[in-house]
């Protein structure tokens, strides 16, 4: 059994979109963390939904980067469309949506989180939490690395149990091609906590020439997009004309 001779102030099980605010922030309040993710391929990946935002949600990532966080620069630097919904009622119940183009939205975000300071990045499939006395000091891989840590964050999305339904299959699996985590959910449901599943729905990929679209109302993007991010000054759209997205 192989032990990491670097001690974390903080570890972050999941590379999503929570894992990787989360891995930014510690490291950036300047304290050493450390970034587990089963695929480092799947840092940041849009799976579901290449959108960012929405009702409720876009509220969020505004709060995300009035805290510094890096999603809605991101969601700036690589949006396609950008919408604000709900303009016909009332400012509380606005919300703004992007959608992005996602492997630039994933290639973006993994280069952040590799030029940050204080903030290593490991491909790892974490199955236990290193427990003594009650408290978390680090957690156990798939192969039996040990990393060291005073705080652990799980991150871990759908993974916990994952199962993957396609028509009347299913199989288990935290995404598309990754395994679940499975033995850190067992553990997770003997230390005493109460394990469920998060539902999510990958939205079915069609063939644009099998729609007919003539009962269908075309939704452009604004003619004058906000940004998601305080600090964008100008959004670096793919095509432009007279401030009108094609």
């Amino acid at each position: 059994m192989s032990k990491n001779v670097k001690e974390y102030d903080v570890i972050v099980v999941g590379a999503g979109h929570a894992g990787c605010e989360a891995a930014l922030a510690a490291a950036r309040m300047g304290h050493p963390a450390l970034l587990l993710t089963v695929n480092l391929d799947h840092i940041a990946a849009m799976s579901c939904n290449p959108a960012i935002g929405g009702l409720a949600k876009g509220h969020l990532v505004k709060e995300i980067d009035a805290l510094g966080g890096e999603m809605a620069k991101t969601a700036d630097l690589t949006g396609i469309q950008f919408r604000r919904l709900n303009t016909r009622k009332g400012v509380a119940v606005q919300g703004s949506r992007s959608q992005n183009d996602r492997d630039l939205y994933r290639k973006r975000m993994k280069e952040v989180l590799e030029n940050q300071q204080n903030l290593d990045i490991r491909q790892a499939l974490v199955e236990k939490l290193l427990v003594e006395n009650n408290t978390v000091h680090g957690v156990e891989t798939q192969i039996h690395e040990r990393f060291l840590s005073k705080t652990v964050i799980l991150t871990t999305g759908t993974s916990l149990r994952g199962l993957i339904h396609i028509g009347l299959d299913n199989f288990p699996a935290g995404r598309l091609g990754d395994p679940p985590a499975n033995t850190l959910s067992e553990q997770l449901a003997e230390l005493g906590f109460e394990i469920g599943r998060l539902k999510t729905g990958t939205t079915p990929r069609l063939n644009s020439r099998t729609i007919d679209y003539s009962g269908l109302e075309r939704q452009d993007g604004d003619e004058k997009p906000r940004p998601f991010s305080f600090t964008t000054k100008d959004l670096p759209l793919p095509q432009l004309r007279e401030g009108r997205v094609l």
